[in-house]
């Protein structure tokens, strides 16, 4: 039950979408038991983002959100993906981006929780 939201001045037409729904499909198996068949991607481009004060080149906000709890190895692996990911697709240094992990104890889905 992953969910990845990412936000990014960086406009995204529909065959970028694609290609990041993808690449985080994959992505998301550096946690154990998470693949792209319960992923939800949310993607927000165009935004007005600031980083350090700065919105002379593209940036980015990623949001990863789990059920159960983030181990710190696969959230390191994780960022790793996510940084290379965006650099190929949308061109953003992994300077620019920042990736954000929650993990939650209760998730619902189809009318109950897991």
């Amino acid at each position: 039950m992953p969910y990845i939201k990412l936000t990014t001045t960086a406009q995204v037409d529909a065959n970028k979408a694609a290609a990041l729904k993808a690449k985080f499909g994959k992505a998301i198996e550096s946690f154990p038991g998470k693949t792209e068949s319960w992923l939800m991607v949310g993607i927000e481009d165009g935004r007005r983002l600031w980083f350090r004060g700065d919105n002379s080149a593209d940036a980015a906000m990623v949001d990863v959100e789990l059920l159960g709890g983030v181990s710190a190895a696969a959230s390191e692996k994780m960022t790793g993906e996510v940084c290379r990911i965006l650099g190929e697709e949308l061109g953003i240094a992994p300077d620019r981006v920042y990736v954000k992990y929650t993990g939650y104890e209760h998730w619902g889905w189809n009318g109950s929780n897991f």
